[in-house]
């Protein structure tokens, strides 16, 4: 039977992109030690011809060529420090990316190889849920135990766990310095993490008290913002004048804290999109896949078929929100009379957009002296404001 990868293969993008940019990075930043150590090295041989020459050169002083050489061996040990750890960053992407091609070839290889790749699959899906509801243990025991450390970014996952565990704790630092590192590909996404966490920090300068702090602050580190985020930035400095009754202030909500879960969820959509992730797990977009389409108005209802898996709260819950997708008869029923609507007895439709069997509203018009009352509604109208439906 031949398999085809069409449907995951869209889906499945951020599996190879994913090491793929990491791969790029890693070999943007050998390319960056490398030119240091050429600066480094061209800098080397500027001094050495100096010494040579003593017509250029004063006397020779052993101290400071000592000084002078072991600040060189100091940086050269740095960068060949900073080259193995970029090896072994690229080394590592490498497999990676090899692992990943290597799951998805399963999906071409026959019917064994593709249930063995949707058990991986799943197990996948999982990991990656957890990781993102910080169930960080769970998530690496089971891809231990599923052996697919290389299918997964756990290091992505872990390396942000920090920077969540200091915003919750209310400190900037890691964030910031997060933000130094991406700030070319920050800049590039329009992103707004930077200021809002340079936001937060005047802020709690202002709730302690420290206005002259703040002030520098803002004039340092908001001041740059203005062009792109002048209305926040306004609401920002204006709490200054009410810093002696915050509560009473019409910036109040500025100070709640909301305000750092909205932080952090920004920082979770920018590493995400750094590290070219879904914003949401895959997880829930293949449940919400799947329930869109089982969802009806029926699912809701007390008299819901068991077999239905949207009679579960939990699933309507779930399924909150999305749209109504699936058509659970393939001939028109009439809601009235549980009649077929057909040639023979047409649907009709009422000016509120209610669609009802010919017959039914022909006995009801003929009970109420020509008048139509919609069953599910109330609404009111005459026989003739009736419009019959075409259905192709």
């Amino acid at each position: 039977m031949k398999m085809t990868i069409a449907p995951s293969s869209s889906i499945e993008t951020p599996l190879l992109k994913g090491p793929l940019e990491s791969l790029k990075r890693a070999v943007r930043e050998r390319k960056s030690v490398i030119e240091d150590v050429q600066t480094l090295v061209s800098e080397i041989t500027r001094m050495t011809e100096c010494a040579k020459d003593d017509t250029t050169c004063s006397a020779p002083n052993t101290a400071a060529n000592i000084e002078t050489l072991d600040s060189v061996i100091s940086k050269l040990q740095g960068f060949k420090r900073k080259l193995q750890d970029t090896a072994s960053e690229e080394e590592d992407q490498v497999q990676r990316c090899r692992a990943r091609i290597q799951h998805l070839a399963l999906l071409t290889s026959g019917p064994e190889s593709v249930n063995r790749w949707r058990s991986l699959h799943l197990d996948r899906l999982l990991v990656d849920h957890m990781l993102r509801c910080g169930y960080y243990d769970a998530a690496k025991q089971l891809a231990e135990s599923s052996k697919i450390q290389d299918l997964v970014d756990m290091d992505v996952f872990y390396s942000a766990r920090n920077v969540v565990d200091a915003l919750k704790k209310h400190s900037c630092t890691e964030a910031l310095q997060w933000c130094a590192e991406n700030s070319t590909r920050l800049k590039k996404m329009k992103s707004k993490l930077e200021f809002k966490l340079r936001k937060a920090e005047f802020l709690e300068l202002v709730c302690k008290r420290q206005l002259m702090d703040a002030i520098t602050y803002a004039r340092k580190h908001l001041a740059p913002w203005a062009k792109t985020h002048m209305k926040e930035l306004q609401q920002a400095m204006a709490t200054l004048v009410f810093v002696n009754d915050l509560e009473a202030s019409p910036y109040k909500h500025l100070f709640d804290d909301s305000r750092w879960e909205d932080v952090i969820d920004t920082f979770h959509q920018d590493n995400h999109r750094l590290n070219n992730l879904t914003l949401e797990s895959l997880l829930t977009i293949y449940l919400q896949a799947g329930l869109s389409v089982l969802k009806t108005p029926f699912s809701y209802q007390p008299d819901c078929n068991v077999e239905d898996p949207l009679h579960w709260p939990k699933f309507q819950t779930l399924a909150a929100g999305l749209p109504y997708a699936k058509h659970l008869h393939s001939k028109l029923v009439c809601f009235v009379t549980k009649e077929l609507m057909n040639e023979d007895n047409p649907p009709m439709v009422l000016p509120n957009g209610y669609v009802y069997s010919y017959k039914a509203l022909q006995e009801m018009a003929q009970k109420n002296s020509g008048t139509i009352t919609c069953p599910r509604t109330g609404f009111r109208c005459e026989f003739h404001e009736l419009s019959k439906a075409f259905v192709s």
